[in-house]
C-alpha cells in the first residue's frame, strides 16, 4: 500500500496527532523554550567543550569558561546600549503625540459634522424639538471628545503594553536563569547521558550510527550558526558604521539591532526598515531625508542576502524562500519573537538530522528547491 493511499483511520490519527503535538507546542511554550534555546547552545559549544577536554581541562571548568566568553561580552554590550534604548523609548512615545495630533487634525479636516451646515432655528418651532437640540458648546465639547478618541486609544495601548511588559518580566527572568541552568548542565553531563542512553536502552540497533549522527548534527549546526553569526555580526558592524558616517544618532544601537534581526530572514529585515524610518523621523522629521537610515541598512542588507550569504554557506545550506516564510509565521504564531528567532536554526537542525538519516529525503529535497 502506498503512502498516499492510507486508510481513512490511519490519516485521521496522523492529523490529530500533528494537531495535539502543535497544540502543546503552543501552550507549553514558557516550559519548552528554555529546554529548546539551552539544547541549541548546547549543541553549538559541545564540539569547544570536547576540544578543551583533550586539552585535560575538565568539562565543568570548559562549559563555565564557554558561558562567560558568551554572556560576558553580552553584559557589557548591553551596559553600553541601556542607556540609548532608554532614549528611543521616550522618544517613541513623543513622536506617538505627535502623529496622534496630526491623525486628529486629519479627522477633523474629515469629519462629516465639519462640512454639515447648521440646521435652522426655525426647523424647531412652538417648542416641539426644544429638548433634542444642542448648544454650541455641546457640540464643541463632543467634537473634542471625538476628537481625543485616537489620542486615549493609543495612550490606552500604550499604558495596557507596558503593564503587560512588567508583567511578563518574572517569567523571562526565570526562563533566563533556566536556560543558562540547562546549558551548563548539558554541557558538563548531557554527552555521558546520551552516551548512555544509547548504549542501555536496547530499542536503539545501531548504537555507533547514533552516536555517530548526533556527533555529525552537532559539527553541522555549529558550523551553520557561527557561520551565520558571524555573518549578522559583520553585517551589524558595517550598519553602525555607515549610520555613524552619515550622523544618525547611537549608531552601535542600530547596528546591533539589525544584526539581531537578521537571524530571522524576510521578517527581521522588514522590522529593521521600519525601526529605522521611526529613527530618522525622529531625529529629522517629516522630512526626504529622514529616509536615509532606512535606505543604507536596505542597501547593505540586500548585498549580504543576495551575495555574501549564498557564497558563504553554498548550495549545502539552502532552504527555499516560500518554505523558510511560512515556517516563521508558523512558529511565529506558536513562540512570538523567541519562536521567529529560533525557525530558521530549528528548520536547519530537522533537515541535518533528516539528511543524515536518510528517511524523508524527499521532503529534504522540496526544503532544499531553487528559488
Amino acid at each position: 500500500m502506498s503512502a498516499a493511499r492510507l486508510p481513512p483511520g490511519i490519516l485521521s490519527l496522523r492529523i490529530l496527532a500533528a494537531l495535539a503535538v502543535l497544540y502543546t507546542v503552543y501552550f507549553a511554550q514558557t516550559l519548552l523554550i528554555p529546554i529548546v534555546v539551552a539544547l541549541f547552545f548546547a549543541l553549538l559549544l559541545s564540539p569547544l567543550v570536547k576540544l578543551l577536554k583533550r586539552f585535560y581541562i575538565p568539562r565543568t571548568l570548559s562549559a563555565m569558561l564557554m558561558l562567560a566568553l558568551i554572556g560576558g561580552p553580552m553584559v557589557l554590550l548591553g551596559s553600553q546600549l541601556a542607556e540609548p534604548a532608554q532614549r528611543w523609548a521616550e522618544a517613541i512615545p513623543r513622536l506617538t503625540d505627535q502623529l496622534t495630533d496630526q491623525v486628529d487634525d486629519l479627522t477633523d479636516k474629515l469629519s462629516p459634522e465639519a462640512e454639515k451646515p447648521p440646521e435652522p432655528e426655525s426647523f424647531s418651532f412652538f417648542g416641539l424639538f426644544e429638548g433634542e437640540e444642542e448648544s454650541a458648546a455641546d457640540k464643541r465639547e463632543s467634537g473634542g471628545s471625538k476628537d481625543g478618541r485616537v489620542s486615549e486609544r493609543l495612550k490606552q495601548g500604550g499604558l495596557e503594553l507596558l503593564l503587560t511588559m512588567l508583567g511578563a518580566a518574572p517569567v523571562v527572568i526565570a526562563q533566563f536563569l533556566t536556560t543558562v541552568l540547562l546549558i551548563l548542565f548539558l554541557l558538563i553531563f548531557g554527552s555521558r547521558l546520551f552516551a548512555a542512553f544509547v548504549e542501555i536502552f536496547p530499542a536503539i540497533d545501531d548504537k555507533r550510527a547514533s552516536l555517530q549522527l548526533v556527533r555529525t548534527i552537532q559539527v553541522e549546526l555549529s558550523r551553520y550558526i557561527l557561520t551565520v553569526s558571524v555573518i549578522n555580526a559583520c553585517l551589524g558592524l558595517t550598519v553602525g558604521v555607515a549610520l555613524w558616517l552619515f550622523g544618525v544618532q547611537d549608531p552601535l544601537l542600530w547596528g546591533v539591532l539589525v544584526g539581531m534581526l537578521n537571524f530571522a530572514p524576510y521578517v527581521g529585515p522588514l522590522i529593521g526598515v521600519i525601526l529605522l524610518v521611526l529613527a530618522g523621523v525622529v531625529q529629522y522629521g517629516a522630512v526626504a531625508f529622514a529616509l536615509l537610515p532606512a535606505l543604507v541598512y536596505f542597501t547593505i542588507n540586500l548585498l549580504e542576502a543576495q551575495v555574501i550569504t549564498p557564497l558563504v554557506l553554498g548550495r549545502h545550506m539552502r532552504l527555499n524562500p516560500l518554505i523558510i516564510l511560512v515556517w516563521l509565521v508558523i512558529w511565529g504564531w506558536l513562540w512570538g519573537a523567541v519562536g521567529v528567532l529560533l525557525a530558521v536554526p530549528l528548520l536547519v537542525c530537522l533537515k541535518l538530522a533528516v539528511g543524515q538519516t536518510n528517511v524523508l529525503r524527499y521532503w529534504v529535497q522540496l526544503i532544499e528547491t531553487r528559488a
